[in-house]
């Protein structure tokens, strides 16, 4: 389980490439260990894989480059140098029972991990784009346009992640670029580590554009990086323009924002200028375009700004 959000199951997330036959369902995907918590120190073997038959939780990624070193709950009678709250502090005890302080960053290993995806995103020349948004905002019809609109001009690649399914990353392959779909069970975001696995399934070449359409949902995605160089927001007018008051991590770990479906202002209540007022006030550096995916108003900006990152990669 997700010891941020508490999203997700250990190993629950596929990754499968557009236009595969997956009938068989005993090949139907490549299941991959998520990171989890242990009780318990030590060094994987690169080849070594688990296989736990006795009790105890797991949320684990295998990483070839690293050893596990885990904070983790002793007995109380036990002391451990360097974690606060054991030995006898009085501070440090309410009723008979011991508070322990780890002071650990929980987001660490996936921090790690998304430095490992940038520096390869460096090393090629990849401008990689992590789209962001609430369900049903358009970033699929969005990723369709601009799939159609580069890929005659730059290598185009796309990592979908949904809970479950297909569709999107089916939909997208039609326009002959490679996908992958990461399918993240109940998990409702997509991490480093999800990411870092999809792209050993794509050959990625140099000075390229890859599009991740992250799991629809404004919360826990802000608080994972990806390794991606830009994180962009899609906002759809039928959502209220108050979303920036009441997501506000969203809105200021972002740097451009797509206000989307302004072909639909007329019947909406919605107001562009208090929505980027609200956005604006929560990060005042936020960029703005504002385009119909639809229709494809607006999308000429949105592309001369993914040319231009390229470019400058």
């Amino acid at each position: 389980m997700c010891e941020t959000c508490g999203c997700g199951e250990p190993g629950s997330f596929q990754i499968r490439k557009a236009g595969k036959d997956y009938s068989d369902s005993s090949a139907s995907h490549n299941a991959v260990d998520q990171p989890h918590a242990h009780d318990h120190d030590h060094a994987h073997d690169p080849d070594h894989s688990h296989d736990h038959s006795h009790d105890h939780s797991h949320f684990h990624v295998h990483d070839p480059d690293h050893s596990h070193d885990h904070p983790h709950v002793h007995d109380p009678g036990h002391s451990h140098p360097g974690l606060k709250g054991n030995g006898p502090d009085p501070e440090n005890q309410l009723h008979g029972n011991r508070i322990i302080h780890i002071e650990k960053n929980i987001l660490e290993r996936n921090n790690l991990m998304a430095e490992r995806n940038r520096g390869y995103f460096e090393a090629k020349s990849v401008f990689c784009i992590n789209l962001v948004s609430s369900p049903g905002s358009g970033k699929t019809t969005l990723l369709e346009k601009s799939v159609q609109k580069l890929k005659g001009q730059v290598p185009v690649y796309v990592i979908e992640g949904d809970q479950q399914g297909m569709l999107d990353a089916n939909r997208l392959s039609l326009f002959g670029v490679p996908v992958v779909q990461v399918n993240t069970g109940s998990g409702c975001h997509l991490d480093a580590f999800m990411v870092n696995k999809a792209l050993k399934e794509l050959d990625i070449q140099s000075h390229s554009v890859l599009f991740i359409e992250n799991v629809g949902n404004l919360v826990c995605p802000a608080l994972f990086d990806l390794g991606e160089n830009s994180r962009v927001l899609v906002m759809s007018v039928t959502e209220g323009d108050d979303k920036p008051i009441k997501y506000p991590a969203m809105f200021r770990s972002s740097g451009l924002c797509l206000v989307n479906k302004t072909d639909l202002l007329p019947y909406v209540d919605f107001n562009v200028d208090s929505a980027v007022k609200n956005a604006t006030a929560v990060n005042p550096a936020l960029q703005f375009f504002h385009i119909s995916a639809k229709t494809g108003e607006g999308l000429e900006p949105w592309f001369g700004w993914i040319l231009e990152k390229i470019q400058n990669r």
